[in-house]
């Protein structure tokens, strides 16, 4: 709620406890303890427009029907300090409460003077959070998780930021390890296929099959010639990994940065390896007793780990041995770390660098690595219920109606980068956003490109550009904006305009509802619908031809309502047009 709104609950719930007190002080009531009641906008606005149940939840302390304290309470009441013009019972003692005029008023002021930090609190109260997204494998392009996960994971840090909290935004960098190895495989089959032709080595059998491997051995040999078909063959490999991950790095930066996303930190599991943070953890869980020893590997008892963490959190054995738990190994027979080991590692060193939350923005593929992820956190002595996972649903790229696998232009599967050149960003960012991460989701790419109202972003944008249209319209006539007086915003008392004013009010308390829940779609909901009540604001009630007074108070309700599409927009990094 914006701090008006704030206000005008707590005026409610003050008064509400005066007026009890009042009644038990003049023997309406009996002595007993005020037990805590809820302040709540009734589901029909036409009841009200807040409402409480405090006469319904007093009914035991006071050993008295509801209706009988309601009515009490309404003959006792006080409202003259708060922003409510009267109060009424409904139904078995339901009290409703009609806003005064200078509530409305008090918004548009707050909306005026806060301007851009309109919508701001102090919700998170500085935790350091992070948010850790995308997370792509280097050894490849990015693909449509990565897009829609790129959109989720950056508004979510925007929004929590927005909430009050310190937000770091992290790419964690899969460059060691099995994957790596792979890696270096593929190009160096691909480098002497290209230098002896296709039967001169076999390709492997797990080897990444993508032309991009087929292109970055090409570009080596452009770049260097075809000497290394003579060296060693590890130094060949080292040499070919040395020149296509970083480039393939880079490439990943490159496409983030176009996405208009910009990370605190791109961390490299490398370093966890060099640093021997890998070693390190693997050696703290088995000083644990958490570890044994099978066909030369190191293995983790995850099966006894999780099986604890679910008996805690009320599962039952039946369900827990449908979960099939298994143990998993840390380190191979061959001495090398798993990737569990490494991320055990890494999420280790998220919580060692202070930060109180983490959120992991995954793929729904990865639910079954949550449990085991939270239960080694606590095996290592940290808390897991501090790291967050939301699990993301697969998404389909349609046009025409038609599912779409493959890029027009290259006629390979669609990558991030493929979808950037062909949607515009605006677009993108906004569409990903209108589902919540665990449903699945339709692109249409159709309708991203698509420059009118059906298209969400462009109907969000065009409302604000339509603004700006009409106060250039009206300065053009020699009509500026100014500054109004209280009693000339308390001319605002149509429908149309006090439903407007109402859903501004709302927007401090749907960022902190996003946030708690890790679901920023809730704010690109709120501004579609902010944007759908100017239109019908717009379409009832004229600004121009009006008396001056009510013309100036109108305008002012535009200007609040442009304020708070602009703050949406520029929180998510999308474009504020002015015209269109």
């Amino acid at each position: 709620m914006s701090q008006t709104a704030i206000k005008a609950a707590e005026g409610i719930k003050a008064a509400v406890n005066a007026a009890l007190e009042k009644a038990m002080a003049n023997g309406e009531l009996a002595n007993a303890v005020i037990p805590d009641f809820a302040i709540e906008v009734p589901a029909d606005k036409k009841n009200g427009d807040l409402a409480t149940n405090a006469a319904m939840v007093s009914a035991r302390a006071f050993r008295t029907a509801p209706r009988k304290i309601a009515e009490a309470i309404t003959s006792n009441i006080d409202l003259s300090d708060t922003y409510i013009k009267s109060c009424e019972i409904a139904g078995p003692g339901f009290i409703n409460f009609f806003f005064s005029p200078d509530y409305y008023s008090d918004i548009l002021r707050e909306v005026e003077e806060k301007g851009s930090d309109f919508g701001k609190s102090n919700f998170g109260c500085g935790q350091k959070v992070m948010v850790e997204f995308v997370s792509a494998n280097p050894t490849g392009p990015m693909h449509m998780g990565n897009a829609r996960g790129g959109a989720l994971g950056d508004c979510l840090a925007a929004v929590l930021d927005k909430a009050g909290y310190n937000v770091w935004r992290e790419f964690y960098v899969n460059d060691a390890g099995n994957q790596i190895e792979k890696f270096a495989n593929s190009l160096n089959a691909r480098f002497i296929q290209a230098v002896k032709g296709e039967d001169a080595v076999e390709f492997p059998e797990d080897g990444y099959q993508g032309e991009d491997i087929k292109d970055a051995a090409a570009l080596f040999i452009y770049e260097n010639g075809t000497s290394l078909i003579d060296a060693d063959e590890d130094e060949r490999k080292r040499a070919l990994v040395d020149f296509a991950l970083p480039r393939n790095i880079a490439k990943m930066q490159s496409d983030m940065k176009k996405y208009r996303i910009e990370y605190d930190k791109w961390f490299m599991e490398s370093e966890l390896h060099k640093s021997g943070e890998v070693k390190a953890v693997v050696d703290l869980l088995t000083e644990k007793g958490l570890t044994y020893e099978k066909d030369g590997a190191v293995w983790y008892k995850n099966k006894d780990v999780v099986w604890s963490l679910l008996k805690a959190q009320g599962k039952t054995d039946e369900e827990i041995e449908r979960l099939e738990l298994k143990d998993d190994v840390l380190i191979r027979a061959n001495g090398n770390p798993t990737y569990f080991a490494a991320d055990i590692a890494y999420h280790k060193n998220k919580f060692d660098r202070g930060f109180t939350t983490l959120i992991n923005v995954w793929g729904a593929d990865h639910h079954g690595h949550v449990a085991r992820m939270k239960g080694a956190m606590n095996a290592i002595g940290y808390d897991g219920s501090k790291l967050d996972i939301v699990l993301m649903q697969l998404v389909r790229l349609m046009r025409d109606g038609e599912v779409v696998r493959m890029s027009k232009r290259t006629g390979k599967a669609i990558q991030l980068g493929d979808l950037l050149d062909e949607v515009p960003v605006d677009s993108a960012r906004f569409l990903f956003n209108t589902r919540e991460a665990n449903s699945m989701m339709d692109f249409d790419l159709d309708l991203a490109v698509t420059q009118d109202n059906q298209n969400p972003v462009y109907y969000v944008q065009y409302a604000h550009a339509r603004i700006c249209s009409i106060v250039r319209a009206l300065e053009a006539d020699g009509i500026s904006p100014r500054k109004c007086t209280d009693e000339e915003l308390q001319l605002l008392t149509a429908p149309e305009e006090k439903e407007l004013i109402e859903h501004l009010a709302s927007y401090t308390q749907e960022i902190i509802l996003s946030a708690k829940s890790y679901d920023p779609t809730k704010i690109t909901k709120y501004v579609t619908q902010l944007a759908t009540l100017f239109h019908k604001f717009y379409n009832s009630c004229r600004v121009k031809g009006e008396d001056e007074p009510l013309m100036q108070a109108r305008l002012n309700l535009c200007i609040a309502v442009r304020s708070v599409i602009k703050n949406v927009l520029e929180m998510f990094k999308i474009t504020v047009p002015t015209s269109m």
